[in-house]
C-alpha cells in the first residue's frame, strides 16, 4: 500500500489542523512499517515529519490555499504513484485520480462565512465537492459527524469518527513553580483564569470578557487575573475595543501566542480553563487543560460536551452570568476543584494519538482493499 499525505500547511501555519498532520505521521512512524508513505512538504519545510525508513519526503510547489492549487496540485501528483491520498486539510486534488480521503475538522466556515477571508472562503467553497469525491471522510467528533451528513448530505456510512487527543508534553508539573515562571516571564498575576485560541469574536471572547467583568463586579476576586493566549485573527480588534469597553485592561493579560512548553506551563499554572466557544469541531484547548490536570469550563454546544464528558462544567455559552458563576466555582470550591481534576486527568487519558493512528490505518486499508477489489460479475435477468 501506497500512502501520501498532504502536510504542506505545517510550514504556514503550526497549529490546529498542522498539529493534527504532524502528530498523525508520527505516530504511524512509530506503528506501521509495512506501508510506503509519501509526505508531501512544502518546499521551504527542510526537515522530514518522520525519520523511518517507509517514510519519504517529497516536496510540493503547489501554495496552499490559492487559485492555482487545484491544477497544479494535480499535475505535480501525477508524477507520484499512489493508492490513496489523505488531504488533512479539508479540500482533496479534484481533478487527480489518486483515492483521496479527507479530514473534516469541523464545519465552522459555513456558519461563519463572514469571518473568513477572500482566499479563504474560495477554497472552503470547494467542501461540498470535497466531500462527494473523497473516497472517505474522517471527523474528530459525532458532532462534526453529524453535521457533515445534515449540512452537506454525506452518506454516515462513508464517514469515520476519530477521535485527536492532547500531546504527550502536555501533563501535569509542580503547580508553583509553572506559575512562578510564568509571572516572572509574562508579568501576569498568580492566580488566574485561563484561555487559549486565536484571538477573534467567533471563539467567545466577549462573552468570556463579560462574564470576567461581572465575576470581578459581584464576587471579590481581585486578585485573579484572566489571561488569554493565542495569536491575533480575524476582527480581533473588536476583542480589544470590548477590554477598553470594561475597563479589563489591568486584570486581562494577552500574552500572544507561547511556545508549546509555555503553554503547558500556563496550563498547569491557571486555577481553572475556560473555553466558551459557541462551535467546535473537537475542541482540544479543554483536553490539554484536563491532561495537565486543570478544571476546566465549556460551552455546551458541537463537540464539547462529547470530549469533556462528566470531566468539566458545562455552560450555556450565550449566558455570562452562566460562565461567571462556573468561574467562580472553580475559584473557590477546593473540593469540586479537586474532583474535577481527578476526572479530567482520568478523562484526557481516554484519548491518545496511538489510537487516532491506528484508526486512520484501518481507514487506509479499507479504501485500498475496496479500490483494488475486483469488480463484481454482471447479473443477469432471465425473465
Amino acid at each position: 500500500m501506497r500512502v501520501g499525505i498532504d502536510a504542506r500547511l505545517i510550514y504556514h501555519q503550526p497549529a490546529g489542523i498542522s498539529r493534527y498532520t504532524k502528530h498523525l505521521i508520527e505516530e504511524l512512524a512509530q506503528l506501521d512499517r509495512e506501508t510506503t508513505y509519501t509526505v508531501f512538504q512544502h518546499r521551504k519545510h527542510r526537515e522530514p515529519l518522520a525519520n523511518a525508513p517507509n517514510f519519504q519526503r517529497r516536496t510540493l510547489f503547489t501554495p496552499v490555499h490559492t487559485r492555482i492549487e487545484q491544477p497544479m496540485l494535480a499535475a505535480e501528483l501525477s508524477f507520484h504513484s499512489l493508492d490513496i491520498l489523505h488531504s488533512t486539510d479539508f479540500i482533496p486534488p479534484l481533478f487527480s485520480s489518486i483515492p483521496p480521503v479527507i479530514t473534516v475538522h469541523d464545519l465552522a466556515f459555513l456558519r461563519w462565512p463572514h469571518f473568513l477571508t477572500e482566499s479563504h472562503a474560495a477554497y472552503y467553497s470547494q467542501i461540498d465537492r470535497a466531500v462527494r469525491h473523497a473516497q472517505h471522510i474522517i471527523v474528530p467528533s459525532e458532532s462534526t459527524k453529524n453535521d457533515v451528513v445534515g449540512q452537506l448530505g454525506a452518506s454516515p456510512e462513508k464517514i469515520s469518527v476519530i477521535y485527536e487527543a492532547a500531546a504527550p508534553l502536555y501533563q501535569p508539573l509542580p503547580m508553583a513553580k509553572c506559575r512562578a515562571a510564568m509571572q516572572a516571564k509574562y508579568g501576569i498575576p498568580e492566580n488566574y483564569i485561563f484561555f487559549v485560541s486565536t484571538i477573534e469574536p467567533r471563539k467567545n471572547i466577549g462573552g468570556l470578557l463579560d462574564a470576567f467583568h461581572h465575576l470581578q463586579r459581584h464576587y471579590n476576586i481581585a486578585d485573579t487575573g484572566l489571561v488569554l493566549a493565542g495569536k491575533p485573527g480575524w476582527l480581533y480588534e473588536e476583542v480589544f475595543r470590548k477590554v477598553e469597553e470594561l475597563a479589563l485592561d489591568k486584570s486581562a493579560f494577552f500574552v500572544g501566542r507561547v511556545a508549546d512548553e509555555d503553554l503547558r506551563q500556563l496550563f498547569v499554572g491557571a486555577r481553572c480553563h475556560v473555553h466558551p466557544a459557541f462551535y467546535e469541531g473537537f475542541g482540544l484547548s479543554p483536553l490539554e487543560a484536563m491532561a495537565c490536570g486543570t478544571p476546566t469550563i465549556v460551552g455546551n454546544t458541537s463537540s464539547m460536551p462529547e470530549v469533556v464528558g462528566d470531566a468539566g462544567l458545562i455552560v450555556d455559552p450565550s449566558d455570562w452570568e452562566e460562565i461567571a458563576i462556573a468561574m467562580h466555582r472553580l475559584l473557590t470550591d477546593d473540593e469540586l476543584h479537586r474532583e474535577l481534576r481527578q476526572k479530567g486527568l482520568q478523562r484526557a487519558s481516554v484519548f491518545s494519538w496511538s489510537r487516532a493512528a491506528a484508526e486512520t490505518l484501518a481507514v487506509y486499508r479499507m479504501v485500498c482493499q475496496r479500490a483494488t477489489a475486483p469488480a463484481a460479475p454482471a447479473r443477469h435477468s432471465s425473465f
